[in-house]
């Protein structure tokens, strides 16, 4: 039993553990900054309790990489059980109005803040103007200052999941040394997208990380233009290819399923899940979110390669 003075004679004595010093040293832990701005996470597509899921994993990963993060959620086609873009930025810049008049009637000596109430991100791979477009439209129709981040890729994390998707789904080798066989392992990958000519290019940066972590060609492909998939499954056959595989360059809310399976019939091939709530997904959003700021992200990086 601890005397008020310190603990029994005989006990052991829990020591504040002394910083490492150098190149080992733990870093502090990141935690976000008092007063900033709220991650808004804008969802495109059609609002679903399996798209408010998975919204409400992507976020909460984020928050896990930042503690004390503001974030929330908005759909482009929200209603009332599902809050609209706009009116999420509007609630936030009402909450932050009320807290400076409360602070001010307490007689805090402080400023009105005048930077960004929301840094909005898109919950979107890669570019699709369509959607962006919307996005942009209700952050000006909300009359709030917000700033509008990119797309989450192309990046590396990005890789990672489509290569993960496609092993869960048995159509890629968990690793590139084929340290045990996958029988249906795909030897040639179309990766799917939509947004235009703009989204297949972005998705075809990707779509080279994938190729060197499975060994395998990979192409990309618009899934909202016409005989594009068929097109891609074709070239890849033509150059020796066999047993193709459709991975979608999506996260899910803003892919039509029924788009993706009419494309997966045509070109003859099995299709992998798309992205979802995979981790990479949380952490990107979060590092648009701190880069939007000017603020160093937590580390995003992935897996080691395979």
């Amino acid at each position: 039993m601890s005397s008020p003075t310190g603990p029994a004679s005989g006990l052991p004595v829990r020591m504040p553990r002394p910083r490492q010093p150098g190149r080992h040293r733990r870093p502090e832990p990141l935690a976000a900054p008092e007063g900033a701005p709220a991650l808004v996470l804008a969802v495109p597509g059609t609002p679903s309790a399996a798209t408010r899921s998975l919204a409400e994993e992507v976020v909460s990963i984020a928050r896990s990489e930042l503690p004390g993060l503001d974030a929330r959620i908005g759909y482009l086609d929200g209603d009332a059980e599902f809050p609209t873009l706009q009116s999420v930025l509007t609630h936030a810049a009402e909450e932050r109005t009320a807290r400076f008049e409360q602070a001010r009637a307490a007689g805090s000596d402080v400023t009105e803040p005048d930077g960004p109430v929301g840094i909005v991100v898109p919950l979107l791979a890669g570019p699709d103007n369509a959607l962006l477009r919307r996005v942009r439209q209700a952050v000006m129709e909300s009359r709030v200052a917000a700033e509008l981040t990119d797309v989450l890729g192309p990046h590396p994390l990005l890789a990672e999941a489509l290569h993960v998707r496609l092993s869960e789904a048995g159509l890629a080798r968990a690793d590139r040394a084929r340290l045990f066989t996958v029988a249906t392992a795909a030897d040639g990958i179309v990766l799917a997208t939509v947004g235009g000519e703009e989204a297949v290019q972005a998705a075809g940066i990707t779509g080279m990380l994938l190729a060197a972590r499975l060994a395998v060609p990979v192409m990309a492909a618009a899934l909202d233009a016409e005989g594009s998939i068929a097109a891609i499954a074709e070239q890849l056959r033509g150059s020796g290819s066999q047993n193709l595989a459709l991975a979608p360059y999506l996260i899910g809310p803003e892919l039509d399923a029924r788009l993706l399976d009419a494309a997966a019939k045509e070109a003859g091939c099995s299709a992998a899940e798309a992205l979802g709530p995979y981790p990479a997904i949380g952490k990107l959003a979060l590092a648009q979110y701190t880069s939007a700021l000017g603020i160093a992200p937590p580390q995003t990086q992935g897996a080691p390669a395979f």
